[in-house]
């Protein structure tokens, strides 16, 4: 079964989701799937009826205007790219809900979004739109920082704590190495903080060996590795190897150890916020 055929990319035209558009574009074409642009324009609608006639009137005229600008812009980009999206879409109401919702209208096998955007708060180095969708969202999320020059993924790295849960990550990852001709490496991070540093290196040794262990499958096609770093604390980990060893995409899921939703798992909202490279979070229970 074809892993993706409908990738949505929603854009708020900052220059996060314009270096998103490319990884949108390069997932499309190597799956050959179908590639949705997406713009949510706030619903101003509530406040009509507080409004005269006549300025309701020109709200409404100012919304059908942004709408029609809102595609003229999607278009000048594409072009401005060479990319050229199977449909455009221009919706009004609260970005994440619309853009959740449309995933499923289209339904679409991956949501594509700049990690800031213009919406959120001016140092917060997540957006709100981004935020509320990893919480929400039953669609896998790929969340990509600004970039120069183009998308490239030739070294995907995929988190792990050894948890059967980690299947759906790992065969996922799986796909997109296999399409992508990339290498994949297993990390497992042995976190430090609170262990005696005496017990460390045997620590370490367990963890490797527990790791060799669960590897499930042997492709000759693809590049498999398996890794164990030390840090004290996960997300630091992920970071700092992926970072040394120029790996392209992190793969993980967006809850970690079971952690309600509502907190998402730290160890990988800190890492979308932190590291400089796009992170592709699988929600729970996704199929």
């Amino acid at each position: 079964m074809q892993l993706l055929k409908n990738v949505l990319w929603a854009t708020d035209f900052s220059n996060e989701a314009k270096s998103a558009l490319l990884y949108a574009d390069l997932l499309a074409r190597k799956f050959e799937a179908r590639l949705t642009a997406l713009h949510v324009i706030p619903d101003f609608s509530p406040l009509l009826y507080d409004l005269s006639t006549e300025l309701a009137s020109e709200m409404m005229s100012k919304l059908e205007n942004s709408k029609v600008s809102g595609r003229k812009q999607i278009e000048h980009i594409c072009q401005d790219q060479a990319i050229c999206p199977s449909s455009v879409v221009v919706k009004t109401g609260p970005a994440s809900k619309v853009i959740v919702d449309t995933a499923i209208e289209e339904k679409a096998d991956l949501i594509v979004v700049g990690r800031t955007g213009t919406g959120g708060p001016e140092k917060s180095p997540i957006g709100s739109v981004a935020h509320k969708l990893l919480r929400t969202s039953p669609v896998p999320i790929l969340v990509v920082k600004k970039i120069d020059g183009k998308a490239a993924i030739s070294k995907i790295l995929v988190p792990t704590d050894f948890g059967d849960e980690e299947n759906i990550e790992r065969d996922f990852a799986w796909k997109i190495a296999r399409k992508m001709e990339a290498s994949l490496t297993f990390l497992y991070v042995l976190e430090l903080f609170g262990h005696d540093f005496r017990l460390t290196d045997e620590m370490f040794e367990s963890a490797l060996k527990k790791l060799k262990a669960k590897r499930k499958r042997e492709h000759v096609d693809v590049e498999i590795d398996e890794a164990v770093t030390r840090a004290f604390n996960a997300s630091d980990g992920i970071i700092d190897f992926s970072e040394q060893k120029d790996f392209d995409l992190i793969v993980m899921s967006s809850v970690v150890k079971k952690v309600p939703r509502i907190f998402l798992g730290s160890t990988t909202e800190k890492v979308i916020m932190h590291s400089r490279l796009p992170v592709l979070a699988i929600p729970p229970r996704f199929e």
